[in-house]
């Protein structure tokens, strides 16, 4: 909603507005780019323009979309999803998203998987076995294992802490 209403207020109309991606009608002028861009970085957005960038917005969208808006309770192929969705070989896109980003799809991933059970264990609403199930893990096991690599205690040491060392989704 903010980045529509900026691009309102600078006067440039979108055929779409959705998480990361903005579709527009027309080319706008470099002095309206400007305006949206000031505006935006203001918000704390920035305008990606890059094409190697902008498939690594598209990446992490993705997982994004996939780890925190939407059931993911039967296990899917990564690899085979991105690979779908951004037209791409999954091999140009993984060693695009390494020398970029400095970490592995895999690994991303991952973070973002284990940001949203840690989400899910402070709304203390499912059991970790449920959890487990709806976040694709084969097991309880695989998915303690993997929590305890990634933040280096248990599920239910987490669960156990007051502040809940949650990261922001920008921050992984």
């Amino acid at each position: 909603m903010a980045v529509a209403t900026e691009l309102e207020k600078v006067g440039i109309a979108p055929l779409s507005v959705e998480l990361g991606e903005i579709t527009l009608k027309d080319n706008p002028g470099t002095e309206q780019l400007d305006q949206l861009e000031k505006s935006l970085n203001g918000l704390g957005f920035e305008i990606i323009d890059n094409q190697k960038s902008r498939l690594i917005e598209q990446i992490k969208t993705q997982i994004i979309k996939l780890v925190h808006h939407t059931d993911v309770s039967t296990p899917l192929k990564l690899s085979a999803i991105l690979a779908d969705h951004l037209n791409h070989d999954y091999s140009y896109l993984s060693n695009l998203f390494s020398a970029v980003e400095g970490t592995t799809i895999e690994k991303y991933y991952i973070a973002q998987k284990i940001e949203r059970v840690k989400e899910l264990l402070v709304y203390n609403e499912l059991s970790l076995s449920e959890i487990a199930y709806q976040m694709g893990y084969s097991s309880v096991a695989y998915l303690s294992a993997q929590f305890k690599q990634v933040t280096g205690m248990t599920p239910s040491q987490f669960k156990g802490l007051q502040g809940h060392d949650r990261k922001n989704i920008d921050d992984l």
